[in-house]
């Protein structure tokens, strides 16, 4: 489909994920580069890759189009500058950096030199979730009053759950709100077109110490592996927490997001109510969207190409009845990002997420940082 080619940087939850979505659009993906060239090696054999990088001079000096980060978080900005330099584009998981400072810098180096830059809140993309913004955009909600939703896992529920992701060295002073509750800002201001404006956040360490087995734990393979504690590490970022928030229209809203919340394996939910009608949609059950009503019968629109609206039928691949899901959401996220980089139309507006979205999300979730230390309304 595209005549492009990519390469891929980290080979553990994220980067195998990056790849088959890939695959799955005709990008051709020419290697991965991991932690050294053992993990690299076995990346690139695992998934059938002609090279297995064996540094990242090596991925900036290979003949690529598209430079794919999922790395720790602590990698991400001098890697995205490096690749912009380089003349790539660039598609980096979320965060985008560790702190505004650094992702306004990297917002300004791809209008510089510009490259195509994406992050990737691929929850944008299931398709009912643009069905949702298109009902906001045609006026079917009417004004927004409120929003609130949850986004809640359970992967980090025991004090033996460990990951590089617990670490505010490697990871940020932020976590959960970080890891997925940005996720659940993103969706919902893409959805309804609003900013968010203030936050009041309240936010708690379950685990102030967690038992570190041998050898790193890939991201939620923790529940089925057996696990052998050895260490005691202290804990400075947050298990879950509540925040308030204030949006650019008067709406009010609230988001309680959780990594330690039994039985809920990755849940985003949300909840829109307008002066017409109301959306609610469930990640764990993402071909069906509830539509609320005063005046009738309440509705539940399944995921089905002839029921969406035109311009959001080219992210439903499947007739109604065969479930798209969270591998899906990569592939039509990169869809609409390489889409736009052959079209070469920088004029255009970007379907996907861009640097100045993901640095939003930074400057989020160093106001709700400030509210929770604070203990008070932080404006954004």
């Amino acid at each position: 489909m595209f005549k492009l080619t990519a390469a891929i940087i980290g080979a553990g939850f994220m980067g195998p994920v990056h790849t088959e979505a890939l695959r799955r659009l005709g990008v051709r993906v020419k290697g991965i580069l991991g932690v050294d060239a053992a993990e690299s090696r076995k990346a690139q054999i695992a998934l059938g890759l002609d090279r297995a990088y064996s540094s990242f001079a090596e991925v900036l000096e290979d003949d690529i189009d598209v430079l794919h980060i999922t790395t720790p978080n602590r990698l991400h900005y001098a890697m995205a500058k490096a690749a912009l330099q380089a003349g790539k584009h660039v598609l980096c998981e979320k965060p985008l950096a560790m702190n505004s400072q650094q992702s306004s810098e990297l917002v300004e180096l791809a209008k510089k030199t510009g490259r195509v830059a994406g992050v990737n809140y691929n929850i944008r993309f299931y398709p009912l979730n643009l069905q949702a913004r298109h009902k906001v955009q045609a006026d079917d909600i009417g004004e927004i009053y409120s929003v609130v939703g949850s986004y809640v896992q359970d992967w980090l529920l025991y004090p033996t759950d460990y990951n590089w992701r617990v670490l505010a060295d490697e990871g940020g002073s932020l976590r959960a709100v970080a890891d997925i509750g940005t996720h659940w800002l993103d969706l919902v201001q893409a959805i309804t077109g609003l900013q968010v404006t203030a936050v009041c956040a309240d936010l708690k360490t379950i685990h102030p110490v967690r038992l570190r087995p041998r050898g790193e734990v890939e991201t939620f393979s923790g529940k089925v592996r057996e696990v052998a504690a050895t260490d005691k590490i202290d804990i400075r970022t947050e298990d879950c927490g509540a925040i308030l928030l204030r949006f650019d229209n008067g709406a009010s809203g609230s988001l309680w997001v959780s990594q330690t919340t039994a039985g809920r394996k990755n849940c985003l939910r949300y909840e829109i109510a307008g002066a017409k009608s109301a959306l609610s949609w469930n990640s764990e059950e993402p071909n069906e969207l509830w539509l609320g009503y005063r005046d009738k019968p309440n509705e539940r629109l399944l995921r089905d190409p002839g029921l969406l609206d035109v311009a959001v039928r080219p992210f439903a691949n499947y007739p109604g009845g065969h479930n798209e899901g969270f591998p899906d959401t990569f592939k039509q996220c990169f869809r609409a990002f390489y889409s736009y980089i052959a079209n070469e139309d920088m004029n255009a507006v970007p379907q996907f997420p861009t640097f100045e979205d993901g640095h939003h999300e930074i400057v989020l979730c160093e106001a709700i940082l400030k509210s929770h230390q604070q203990g008070k309304w932080i404006k954004v």
